[in-house]
């Protein structure tokens, strides 16, 4: 059995499209997935399954969420490898857990597509950029931040972590 994490997008943002984190465990194991288990009320999943191909995954999740919920749930994977190496590789080392947020895509970023903003606007935020994720330093945390917003209009939707959520997703994909 593999261990993933799906990241759910967009749901119980300031009272919109709630979805009870209790609903969404007996969801998913009434749909064949196993040890699931939630983190935080953001959409956090982890659980295990037999399907080796992703995209197969990310469209049954989608497809299950939509049937039950009534409204489509963008979904982001990853698996447990793919969520250690985004700890392994923080480009911020020692940066408090409320400054640092990780922004998750589905596919990877188009080249050029970060050309469009520039980051130097921001200062003092920071981004570093990988293939499928971005790495946010806001020094002055993500309530005031002005950056997240202008990467809101990449090509690609994502969803964003804090760093505390991200370290426990891997603890929780430990199993």
């Amino acid at each position: 059995m593999n261990v993933s994490v799906a990241l759910l997008r967009g749901i119980n943002v300031g009272g919109h499209r709630k979805v009870p984190m209790a609903a969404l465990r007996d969801l998913l194991a009434d749909a064949g997935y196993e040890r699931v288990e939630t983190y935080i009320q953001s959409g956090n999943v982890v659980f295990s399954h037999p399907s080796s191909s992703p995209a197969a995954l990310q469209a049954d999740l989608e497809a299950v969420l939509a049937d039950a919920l009534g409204f489509e749930v963008p979904v982001v994977l990853r698996t447990r490898a793919e969520l250690a190496e985004v700890v392994a590789r923080n480009p911020y080392p020692g940066v408090e857990h409320t400054k640092l947020h990780v922004l998750f895509f589905s596919d990877e970023l188009p080249a050029g597509e970060l050309e469009r903003i520039d980051v130097r606007k921001f200062a003092p935020e920071t981004l570093v950029a990988r293939a499928r994720e971005i790495y946010l330093h806001l020094p002055d945390g993500m309530g005031r931040a002005k950056l997240p917003s202008a990467l809101g209009r990449l090509a690609l939707p994502a969803t964003a972590r804090n760093w505390r959520t991200v370290e426990k997703l891997l603890d929780l994909m430990s199993y």
